[in-house]
């Protein structure tokens, strides 16, 4: 398999389960940097793609990830050492919940493409079927989680399949972490729904809610998602 080029790094992912996607660039991208964060935890790193976004996109100092999986961690790693920013990217070999445990430090910013097919997958790929079902992470560690290591004004970034919007806020809600920003994505304007990019804080407000549409016909890109991702692919 191929690397895939951005304009400032390169991923190679021929040992990951989950490739680059439009999911994790999309996070990548939308996630707010208004709070200037100086730390950074990527949940579920895979790749790193999400963690080498915000290292382009940041000055942060310090840019964390977690990566259960083995093959996918070494890829990670491999990934982090070759770009640009690789005296500030740093990933765990670790599953989350042992994390959390040992973790004395706290971040300005949390991010999550999270796994989150519930229903059983079976791709015969042990490895992808694990990294896309929601029983390996599933929603209440993460936020539970993501809760104890967020920082009293730091922001928590996931993106979740829009279905799941109302049940992962509800949940949220419960570790005192709100909606503060959500945006709802489809392919094109004729299909539903099918991502919700949500923004939580500690801080209890009105969410923001806007919309993204993907395309507007076959590969013909809309203005906003041009202007979202341009920063990374090569031809935008």
């Amino acid at each position: 398999m191929k690397p895939f080029k951005f304009k400032e790094f390169t991923v190679h992912q021929d040992q990951c389960a989950m490739k680059v996607g439009t999911d994790g660039v999309l996070l990548g991208a939308w996630t707010s940097l208004h709070n200037d964060p100086e730390s950074v935890l990527d949940i579920g790193a895979g790749t790193g793609l999400i963690a080498l976004q915000l290292a382009q996109r940041s000055l942060a100092e310090t840019i964390d990830a977690i990566e259960l999986d083995d093959a996918a961690y070494e890829q990670c790693v491999a990934n982090f050492e070759v770009s640009p920013w690789g005296d500030r990217l740093f990933c765990y070999h670790a599953g989350f919940d042992e994390f959390v445990d040992e973790m004395d430090d706290k971040y300005d910013l949390i991010i999550s493409n999270p796994p989150f097919y519930s229903e059983d997958v079976a791709s015969r790929n042990e490895s992808r079927d694990k990294a896309r079902q929601s029983s390996s992470l599933p929603f209440e560690e993460l936020v539970e989680g993501a809760a104890k290591l967020l920082n009293e004004d730091g922001i928590f970034a996931v993106i979740i399949p829009f279905k799941e919007e109302s049940y992962f806020t509800d949940v949220a809600k419960k570790e005192r972490l709100f909606p503060n920003r959500i945006t709802r994505v489809k392919g094109n304007p004729h299909t539903d729904f099918k991502r919700s990019l949500i923004e939580f804080s500690f801080d209890e407000s009105e969410p923001h809610i806007d919309t993204l549409v993907i395309e507007e016909g076959r590969h013909k890109y809309t203005k906003e998602y041009i202007q979202l991702t341009q920063a990374f692919y090569l031809k935008m």
